[in-house]
């Protein structure tokens, strides 16, 4: 029951959406491409973060979200904002600036899982790649939309947090794959749902 109501608590938002003003990018060759690419893309940046999640659940045994709540609010472990994505107004040049945003900061913190898993050093350099890839695509799609970038002045990149002790450094990476496990999700959800207007 909680998964259903999970699960639709996700979707909600998105039912607002339709009635959202995009008609003119929707028929834009160029932009459908663009939307198909990187939802290719996304999907694929997702495959490697859960790949890395394997990897901390496999050594550390730290694969149960629920069971490490309590350490999440003590290590001050925040996920990105992404509301610009599926608010009532939605409207794509906020929604590719937080996208953007995120990508930012969870290429940073991939810093931590680095330092972690020295033996994953490809991947995680992989996908601090593919991070900034994605960013510069969504950024040079706005430009030729001509969308203009909007800041969210209170969203500057978070320093990588200071971890006091192994356990904790091992808790705190497990929870920045998590939060940009559900990041992507919420990302991919945005560009499926301009690609299926």
């Amino acid at each position: 029951v909680q998964e259903l109501l999970l699960g639709t608590l996700l979707w909600a938002p998105w039912l607002a959406l339709h009635g959202a003003p995009l008609a003119e990018l929707s028929g834009d060759q160029d932009f459908q491409l663009f939307l198909h690419k990187n939802l290719e893309f996304t999907r694929k940046i997702r495959g490697d973060v859960a790949a890395l999640q394997r990897a901390v659940c496999d050594q550390f045994q730290l694969c149960k979200e629920k069971e490490l709540l309590l350490m999440q609010q003590h290590l001050g472990i925040t996920q990105a904002a992404l509301e610009q994505c599926h608010s009532r107004s939605f409207q794509p040049e906020a929604c590719f600036s937080q996208i953007r945003n995120g990508l930012s900061v969870y290429r940073g913190s991939l810093a931590a899982i680095l330092e972690l898993l020295p033996a994953q050093a490809s991947l995680v350099e992989t996908l601090q790649l593919d991070a900034a890839n994605l960013s510069s695509n969504i950024q040079q799609q706005m430009e030729d939309l001509g969308l203009a970038t909007v800041t969210f002045p209170t969203e500057a990149p978070s320093p990588l947090p200071t971890f006091s002790s192994r356990f904790h450094h091992q808790v705190g990476s497990f929870f920045i794959l998590a939060n940009f496990q559900r990041f992507l999700e919420t990302a991919y959800r945005a560009l499926r749902h301009l690609a299926h207007l």
